[in-house]
């Protein structure tokens, strides 16, 4: 006999119904009906709606911060920017449901979030320091910003293209923020 993973069961259903509904929209009641539970029992596992958006998207900044948290013992290389552009893509990839809520419902999330948000613009910007290259030009700081952007596909990849593979998704993204850098084996 399988366990119920209720806490899992509330963060699934949360993000179907936002990414539906919009966050706002989304009532903690329609989350404990969709999965079966009364809402005090959803109130054990998730103290407020923020709280379960919290846990929604925490494993997106621990992704994001666990790939960038070496960087500035990182030396830059041409190898190490596609090691590093790889996994952080891939994780990107791997939170893209999540990812999605940003997309549908940026404002509201955004607001909801408060003081966390702040923490993924640092993350950003440590990486887009580090793709710019030591002594970068005006040139360089532009393509490592633009490249920031193309990562950010990595979470709307299947909202714009539903048939994309993970795989798909990282391969075409990789190559596409190794062209975006100028680096010379884009391929």
């Amino acid at each position: 006999m399988r366990t119920r993973d209720t806490k899992s069961e509330i963060r699934d259903t949360a993000i179907r119904l936002i990414a539906a509904k919009g966050f706002d929209q989304t009532s903690l009641r329609e989350v404990a009906d969709e999965v079966g539970i009364t809402k005090a029992s959803l109130y054990y596992h998730y103290a407020s709606k923020v709280d379960l958006l919290v846990a929604i998207v925490s494993p997106i900044f621990d992704e994001m911060r666990s790939v960038a948290s070496d960087l500035n013992t990182t030396p830059f290389s041409e190898g190490a920017v596609r090691v590093l552009l790889r996994d952080y893509i891939a994780a990107l990839v791997a939170h893209r449901h999540e990812g999605a809520l940003f997309v549908r419902d940026a404002v509201a999330i955004v607001n909801a979030l408060g003081d966390r948000f702040p923490e993924i613009l640092r993350i950003n910007e440590q990486l887009r320091i580090w793709l710019a290259g030591p002594d970068p030009t005006v040139e360089a700081q532009l393509r490592a910003a633009a490249t920031i952007e193309v990562l950010g596909v990595a979470l709307t990849a299947n909202e714009m293209v539903e048939a994309a593979s993970p795989a798909e998704i990282e391969h075409v993204l990789l190559k596409v923020a190794m062209s975006v850098l100028g680096c010379e084996s884009a391929s």
